[in-house]
C-alpha cells in the first residue's frame, strides 16, 4: 500500500508585457508515485508542467505492524506509530554513507524492506511516463498510479481501497515511446486532452547522500541527480527543473525481504511520500527549520548551488589568493580551472588524475627563460618549493627530446584553438603527462597533447582566456609547451591569447613570456 502527499509552496507570479506580448509565468509541478503491490515496483518522481524553473524535494516515511496468528491487535515496529496517523510515521532516514541502511528509529525497516534508489538498465535510456492531466497547481493532489493512493483521494490505510488519481498499473516500464491516452470524460482528474508518454531526465548519478554530495568536485556538484540530507531524510533534485522537464526516478522499487515474508502471520507495510516544490528565490522555505530534525550544516551552500546553477569553484577550499599548507587543501573536490595558493606560490588545478594524483600548474609565468634553459630552471624551481610541497610531488617520466610535429600539419578548430588531427601523429598524440614509478618527482612542461588534453568546457582550459596568461589589459605572456615543431630551433608555446603556435624560436628570450612549471601532487 502507498500513501502519497504533496505541497506547493510557490512565490506569487505577475503577468508582464514585453515587446507588446503578454506572458504569463505559470508555475506548475506533479509528484508522480508509480506503485504496483503485485511485483514491489514503485516509482517517484517529480514532474514540472508550467513555464517555471522549480526546485523540488522529497520525504519518504514507513510504517510497519505485525500481528502474530491468534492475536487481536497489530503491533508497530516502531513505538508511537500509528497506522492512520500518517504524521506518526517514521522518516527514512540513511545513514551518512550509504543509501541502503536505515538509522536511528528508522533502522527497524532494515530487516523488513529494501528500497531501490534511482533508475540505471544496463543499455537503457531514461524511462517514460504519462504527463499529468491536472494541470491545477493549487491542487495538492499527485499523480498516483496502479495500487499508489492520493492522500486527497483517499486517506484510508486498510491495504486495498483504491485512491489513484492518474492511468497506469503502476508495473515497471508501463509507458513507453509512442504511447498516448485519451483523457475524455474525464477519466481521471484534470483537463480531457490526449497526452503522449514523456521521458524522465536520464540520471547523471545515482542518488547520493549530502555528505557524499560534498566530496564531489565542484564542478560535478549541480546536475541531474537526487541528494539525500541524511539528517533530515529530505531528498533533493540537485538542479533547478526546467518548465517541461521531469527528474529521474528517485525510488524505483520497494521490496518486501525474507524475514517479512516469513512473519508468523500478517503485517501492514506502508510507504508516504511528501513532496515540496518552490520556485527558485524562496530557497529560505528549504531552509525553514524542521521541527523534529536539524537540516545538514551544507544545506544552505547546496541550495544557493542549485539556485544559481553551480557552486564556487573554491568551495570547501581556502580562497585564491588565501596562501595555506598543502594539508589545508581539499584537491579532491577542486573542479578543473580552480585558482588557489599553497605554501607562497599560487596555482591552477588542471584535473583529477584518479589514485589521488592531481595534476596543477603554476598560474604565473616565469619570464626571461630560453627553452635550452628550461631544464635547470624547472630544477630550480622544484628545489625551492616548500618540503611538504615536495613531499606531495609524485614521479614522472618526460621525453627528452619529446615527439615532435609540424605546426603545418595540424587542422585547428576556431582560432588556433584545439587541433582535429593530431591523433594523425600517434607519438605526439600519446606524449601525456602521467604518474610514472619508474621516473622522479619533478616539475615539468606541459606538453601539446596535454594541453589540448586540458582544453575544452568543463576543463582546466575552457576557452583562450583562460589558457593565455594575461597580465593585464594591456600585456599578456606567453609559456612553453615540450613538445618541438617539425623545423629544427622550433617549439609549440601556448600565446599569450591562448592560441597555440609551432613557430617559437628555442632562443627566445624575453621578459613577457617563459617558463610555466608544472606538478602532479598525490593527497
Amino acid at each position: 500500500m502507498l500513501l502519497v502527499g504533496g505541497t506547493f509552496a510557490f512565490q506569487a507570479f505577475n503577468q508582464r508585457a514585453i515587446n507588446d506580448r503578454l506572458r504569463e509565468n505559470t508555475p506548475g509541478g506533479r509528484v508522480h508515485d508509480y506503485y504496483n503491490r503485485d511485483t514491489e515496483n514503485k516509482d517517484v518522481f517529480v514532474e514540472n508542467y508550467g513555464n517555471v524553473p522549480l526546485m523540488a524535494r522529497i520525504r519518504l516515511s514507513e510504517f510497519m505492524e505485525k500481528r502474530s496468528v491468534g492475536d487481536t491487535d497489530f503491533t508497530p515496529i516502531v513505538n508511537n506509530t500509528i497506522r492512520d496517523q500518517v504524521d506518526t510515521w517514521t522518516v527514512m532516514r540513511p545513514s551518512e554513507n550509504n543509501l541502503n541502511i536505515r538509522v536511528d528509529d528508522s533502522a527497524a525497516f532494515n530487516t523488513y524492506s529494501n528500497l531501490t534508489f534511482g533508475w540505471s538498465r544496463s543499455g537503457q535510456d531514461a524511462p517514460w511516463f504519462m504527463p499529468t492531466f491536472n494541470r491545477d497547481n493549487q491542487d495538492l493532489m499527485t499523480a498516483a498510479a496502479g495500487h499508489a493512493r492520493d492522500w486527497v483521494t483517499s486517506t484510508a490505510t486498510d491495504g486495498v481501497t483504491d485512491g489513484a488519481t492518474h492511468p497506469g498499473d503502476g508495473t515497471d516500464a508501463y509507458w513507453s515511446s509512442g504511447d498516448s491516452f485519451d483523457n475524455s470524460g474525464p477519466v481521471w482528474p484534470g483537463e480531457e486532452v490526449t497526452h503522449d508518454a514523456a521521458q524522465n531526465l536520464q540520471q547523471e548519478r545515482a542518488p547520493m547522500t549530502i555528505s557524499q554530495w560534498a566530496a564531489l568536485p565542484n564542478n560535478l556538484k549541480v546536475g541531474n541527480f537526487w541528494v539525500i540530507d541524511h539528517q533530515t531524510g529530505w531528498a533533493y533534485w540537485a538542479n533547478q527543473l526546467q518548465a517541461g522537464e521531469t527528474t529521474s526516478y528517485l525510488l524505483d522499487a520497494a521490496q518486501m525481504t525474507a524475514a517479512a515474508n516469513a512473519i508468523p502471520g500478517e503485517y501492514y507495510y506502508g510507504i508516504h511520500v511528501d513532496g515540496q516544490l518552490i520556485s527558485p528565490d524562496r530557497i529560505n522555505d528549504f531552509l525553514a527549520a524542521d521541527p523534529d530534525y536539524t537540516h545538514h550544516d551544507d544545506l544552505s551552500d547546496f541550495l544557493t548551488a542549485v539556485q544559481n546553477g553551480s557552486i564556487d569553484n573554491n568551495w570547501g577550499n581556502p580562497g585564491p589568493d588565501d596562501n595555506v599548507q598543502p594539508d589545508q587543501i581539499n584537491f579532491s573536490i577542486m573542479a578543473p580551472g580552480t585558482i588557489f595558493t599553497m605554501a607562497n606560490e599560487q596555482y591552477r588545478y588542471l584535473e583529477n588524475q584518479g589514485g589521488r594524483n592531481h595534476l596543477i600548474i603554476r598560474n604565473n609565468i616565469i619570464t626571461h627563460v630560453n627553452f635550452p634553459n628550461t631544464n635547470q630552471r624547472l630544477t630550480d624551481y622544484y628545489n625551492n618549493l616548500d618540503s611538504a610541497v615536495q613531499s606531495m610531488i609524485q614521479p614522472v617520466s618526460i621525453p627528452s627530446p619529446a615527439p615532435n610535429v609540424a605546426d603545418e600539419d595540424i587542422i585547428f578548430t576556431g582560432n588556433r584553438w584545439l587541433p582535429t588531427n593530431l591523433n594523425d601523429f600517434p607519438q605526439a598524440a600519446a606524449d601525456l603527462t602521467r604518474v610514472d614509478s619508474s621516473g622522479s618527482p619533478q616539475a615539468f612542461v606541459l606538453s601539446l597533447a596535454d594541453l589540448v588534453h586540458l582544453s575544452g568546457p568543463g576543463r582546466a582550459f575552457p576557452d583562450h582566456r583562460s589558457r593565455g596568461f594575461i597580465v593585464n589589459e594591456n600585456l599578456t605572456h606567453w609559456s612553453w609547451l615540450r613538445t618541438p615543431g617539425a623545423h629544427p630551433g622550433y617549439m609549440w608555446s601556448v600565446l599569450g591569447n591562448g592560441n597555440i603556435s609551432g613557430f617559437r624560436d628555442v632562443n627566445h628570450h624575453t621578459l613577457w613570456g617563459g617558463l610555466r612549471p608544472a606538478l602532479i601532487v598525490r593527497q
